[in-house]
């Protein structure tokens, strides 16, 4: 039942002390407002690192040849490794049913690029058909290259989105136009987007039309691949992992690399990049907890200290009460309700304010790994109900001490 006279009595009390009210509430306010934040920041370092992996496919595997560093088998270190695309060929058959999709690259270098009368700085780049899909390009005209523009070593580009708006602005779509490499016309047949405009500069044309017109023999630079989706993201890690370790256990048997050898030729997982990455921002976001309940805590304490301030310059009243039959649980409910109610309202003065701030701010943070800081609200309104059950506990033990003073002793209280 609602008791008019109590909350008249807890506000003239909050109001012959409004200094000693705003420190503990500020105590209280400033322990949720910080835990939101760092829980926002928190979530917007995982939301940032996501971001940097969906550049590529989420189960990408790389290949970079490098340069023996250790004598095997005879061999001396120094020795450069060179892909070929026999390596290629080999272990795509022999593990089809572990493959997604596959492409070799080749960089095309030395190479003029020219449309029309201007000169143009892009790189170039040999692949086949899935490399689309191992970048995570997305085609916005046209299409990209395919099985027949490799078998029939077609003179075929596909275009970044930055490039057709800085080359080919003026045009509406600048399919069927051509790009000269090295005076050998080139036919748009396509135009990408990348989530990152950068990674648009840059010029596909089919594998076998790089390694024949450019003479690159059956050399590629690099091995792309993309694993089937897993059950669950630590099969899939473990899955990218097993597969890892078997490439590069073939491309050194393949190349008489010594098996420790670790920088002839290295293997990049996303997947296993992923988890390192995840667990390390799970990692800070347990320390942001330990921070913001660590700060919590302190303005819990401060709420126990004031109510037993409280309880302290209560005393006579409070053996006026008792002596005029006051029951125990009514002395019990008057301190608690204060307490509850300094504790709830800063609470959610706190979590507003925090959840306003990054509402406004978060959108518009660029820094590298965070993103779009936010919180969720179930959780942030969770911490705030837990906060005023831990302000209710803190403030039962001064109400019980009250509760429990002799009524002589406490009208002797000067």
């Amino acid at each position: 039942m609602f008791d008019i006279e109590r909350w008249q009595e807890i506000f003239d009390t909050l109001r012959k002390n409004k200094l000693r009210t705003f420190l503990t509430g500020l105590s209280v306010a400033s322990g949720i407002f910080i835990l939101v934040i760092l829980l926002g920041f928190g979530q917007g370092m995982q939301n940032g690192i996501a971001h940097e992996f969906e550049q590529d496919a989420s189960t990408s595997v790389w290949v970079w040849p490098g340069m023996t560093t250790k004598e095997f088998k005879g061999m001396n270190p120094g020795r450069r490794i060179q892909l070929r695309n026999d390596n290629f060929d080999f272990w795509s058959k022999a593990n089809a049913e572990k493959i997604e999709n596959e492409s070799p690259r080749i960089f095309v270098r030395n190479v003029n690029v020219n449309y029309g009368n201007e000169a143009l700085v892009y790189g170039i780049h040999g692949v086949q058909g899935d490399f689309q899909f191992i970048e995570n390009a997305k085609m916005v005209d046209g299409r990209f290259i395919n099985l027949l523009d490799h078998e029939g070593t077609a003179k075929v580009v596909v275009i970044g989105n930055k490039i057709r708006k800085d080359v080919f602005g003026h045009l509406e779509s600048p399919l069927g136009e051509y790009i000269e490499f090295s005076g050998i016309p080139f036919k748009i047949i396509g135009v990408y987007k990348e989530l990152r405009e950068r990674e648009e500069e840059t010029l596909y044309i089919p594998l076998s039309t790089a390694q024949k017109v450019f003479n690159g023999g059956d050399r590629v630079n690099n091995l792309a691949y993309t694993l089937p989706p897993a059950e669950n993201f630590d099969q899939a890690v473990a899955q990218a992992v097993a597969f890892k370790d078997e490439l590069r256990q073939y491309l050194q048997q393949a190349h008489t690399v010594a098996p420790d050898d670790t920088g002839a030729i290295q293997v990049w997982s996303a997947m296993e990049e992923a988890k390192r990455y995840y667990s390390l921002t799970g990692n800070i976001k347990f320390f942001f907890w330990f921070v913001g309940i660590c700060t919590i805590i302190a303005g819990v304490v401060g709420v126990s200290n004031i109510m037993l301030i409280v309880v302290k310059e209560r005393t006579r009243e409070i053996g006026v009460r008792k002596a005029l039959g006051a029951k125990p649980w009514s002395i019990v409910g008057m301190i608690l309700h204060e307490a509850i109610f300094v504790t709830a309202i800063s609470g959610f003065l706190g979590l507003f304010f925090s959840m306003l701030l990054l509402e406004l701010v978060g959108p518009y943070v660029e820094v590298d790994y965070i993103m779009n800081p936010s919180v969720n609200l179930n959780v942030a309104v969770a911490t705030v109900l837990v906060l005023i059950f831990a302000g209710t506990v803190a403030g039962f033990f001064p109400a019980w001490r009250a509760a429990n003073i002799q009524v002589i002793n406490a009208l002797r209280d000067e």
